[in-house]
């Protein structure tokens, strides 16, 4: 695993809901409204969806961390979810405390 790519996944909280989410349960469904749960989303809110569809899941999908179907929505653990799974057991474990 490299380091950089690593932290670099972990640095915004976006990318750090959705890989905690990986964590305990696989498939998710892409998306703010999936990980907050609202089905009607604020201006700030939709920024956020936007922001998750082209920056946070291209970035995730590249360094390997997830697989993202684009007509489902669907996230699954990717090839190298396991490499970063010690960091995200770490912050969720504090994260718990």
């Amino acid at each position: 695993m490299s380091t950089d790519s690593a932290f670099e996944a972990l640095t915004h909280e976006q990318r750090r809901t959705l890989l905690l989410a990986l964590l305990e349960s696989n498939p998710q469904e892409a998306g703010v409204a999936s990980l907050t749960g609202k089905s009607e989303l604020t201006d700030a809110e939709q920024r956020e969806q936007i922001e998750m569809f082209h920056v946070h899941l291209p970035k995730l999908e590249d360094y390997g961390y997830i697989e993202w179907n684009k007509e489902t929505d669907q996230i699954i653990k990717g090839p190298q979810f396991d490499e970063i799974r010690p960091l995200l057991e770490c912050i969720a474990s504090n994260d718990a405390e």
